[in-house]
């Protein structure tokens, strides 16, 4: 499905129907400010701007000369490439909800909260995440499930949710973008022609030195946080889930069933469904509940009642019927990508890039600002990779790169970035999941603000960069 989508190169394009640079930029402008005012100004959900801008860029493929079913094409690729994220994101939902009434998570909480402290909370919360997430090759599994209970733990530490929730998200993308068992991990290598080991060594010193970082900046965001907790608040809670859940455990079945298929090999999907069989089956087997009330469940979600409000909230969850918000804004994101990839906006900006390149080093730099703005046009991390792995390809075999610094720029700044974007399909799951917007953890998501800006730093220092480009062999000659 991802393997057989060719982006639109600017040789591809009609040229009766090409934009130029200057015309290419309208589009993704008004894409900004109509993201800017509805969001920002006037407080919209991201929906209606998304429309707006869905409209727009239709009008503007009209006006290039696109019939209407070629722009339907378009947005149909669009989804296509979003497919598994969007049925990822279903089934994640819905494995929360039965993990909370199976008692996994509540059972997560509670001994958490016995073993930890808000001086080491934050960054053993972000090695054990990517700990987690190295080991099962998914970020989004890791958050929708640990880092759901970690949420729990800091309040009843006294963390701040978006302190915790950078904490884990910065955790979850540093091991996903270390595994060999990552999607977005084999996908990079996929495109560029890199063997898999290759690209993961070759993340590896930028990918060490960003989450070497944002663990020492954890480190003291929890000298911050250790004040004194609450009296009372950790018994508190404790108090609420054991006498809500039968917190044995025989509870932790539906972590060690998903996290066990997901070592062994299995792809994430049927991995995350079988997650969800576990976890209905466990609520039906310890906490009591019934074959038909479980799987109400995992349609409507939780609302336990366990005495404590605090409680209450953090374990209130939508399940299936719940992610109709965050899949209803993937939908309008993924459309609007489609419709300007098909349109050749993205293949205009890409190929003005190439031609601006001057430099090894510039080329890699200007690989990751590419893969972080297709991030934030077409709100999905697959296309942050194919894009740019695909189209510029050619470019680095010009400078006498090896594909390997291709796909580490694409995953340096593609993967990690979507987080923070708030209309993209991770920024919208994270926030969903955790229960934290996207703006209010962007600041403490160290990870995703520190592995693009590792990777340009290398690019303009010429870290560990080839000196046998095209521009260096010509000055030599000279």
């Amino acid at each position: 499905m991802i393997g057989d989508f060719t982006p639109t190169t600017i040789d591809d394009l009609d040229p009766d129907r090409r934009p130029s640079f200057g015309l290419a930029l309208v589009p993704v402008l008004a894409v900004v400010v109509f993201l800017g005012i509805g969001s920002a100004l006037l407080g919209l959900a991201p929906h209606v701007p998304l429309l707006w801008s869905i409209v727009f860029v239709g009008a503007f493929g009209r006006y290039l000369g696109y019939r209407w079913d070629e722009l339907s094409n378009g947005i149909s690729n669009g989804l296509l490439m979003g497919l598994q994220a969007l049925l990822i994101l279903f089934t994640i939902y819905a494995l929360i909800a039965t993990w909370v009434d199976a008692g996994t998570i509540p059972a997560m909480m509670y001994y958490g909260l016995e073993l930890l402290t808000p001086t080491v909370f934050l960054p053993v919360t972000v090695i054990l995440s990517a700990v987690v997430a190295f080991s099962i090759g998914s970020s989004w599994t890791t958050v929708g499930t640990l880092g759901v209970a970690f949420v729990g733990i800091g309040t009843g530490l006294g963390v701040s949710g978006p302190m915790t929730v950078g904490a884990v998200i910065s955790g979850a993308y540093a091991g996903d973008k270390q595994s060999p068992l990552s999607d977005t991990t084999n996908l990079a290598a996929g495109v560029t022609n890199t063997s898999l080991y290759d690209h993961i060594h070759r993340m590896r010193t930028g990918t060490a030195i960003a989450f070497g970082l944002s663990v020492a900046g954890f480190a003291v965001l929890g000298l911050q946080a250790s004040g004194e907790i609450p009296v009372g608040r950790v018994a508190e809670i404790q108090t609420a889930l054991a006498g809500t859940y039968d917190l044995s455990m025989l509870v932790f079945l539906p972590l060690v069933v998903t996290f066990g298929l997901a070592l062994y090999g299995y792809p994430a999907l049927p991995t995350l469904v079988a997650g969800v069989f576990a976890g209905v089956f466990t609520s039906i087997l310890v906490q009591g509940t019934g074959f038909v009330a479980a799987w109400e469940v995992f349609m409507g979600g939780t609302e336990p009642e366990t005495g404590a409000d605090l409680v209450n909230e953090l374990l209130v969850t939508g399940g299936l019927t719940g992610s109709a918000w965050t899949i209803t804004v993937v939908v309008a994101a993924l459309s609007l990508g489609g419709l300007l990839e098909h349109t050749g906006v993205l293949a205009v900006l890409a190929n003005r890039l190439s031609q601006g390149v001057r430099s090894s080093g510039g080329l890699i730099a200007g690989t990751g600002a590419s893969a972080i703005l297709v991030n934030a046009l077409t709100a999905q991390q697959y296309m942050s990779i194919v894009l740019p792995g695909l189209t510029l390809r050619n470019l680095y075999e010009e400078f006498g790169l090896d594909s390997e610094e291709l796909s580490r720029a694409v995953e340096a700044a593609g993967t990690p970035t979507g987080a923070l974007i708030p209309w993209h399909a991770g920024g919208v799951f994270m926030a969903s999941a955790t229960g934290v917007p996207t703006l209010e953890y962007a600041p403490f998501y160290l990870f995703g603000l520190l592995s693009p800006l590792v990777l340009f730093a290398m690019a303009w220092t010429g870290r560990g960069i080839p000196t046998t480009g095209r521009i260096e062999q010509a000055q030599t000659a000279d």
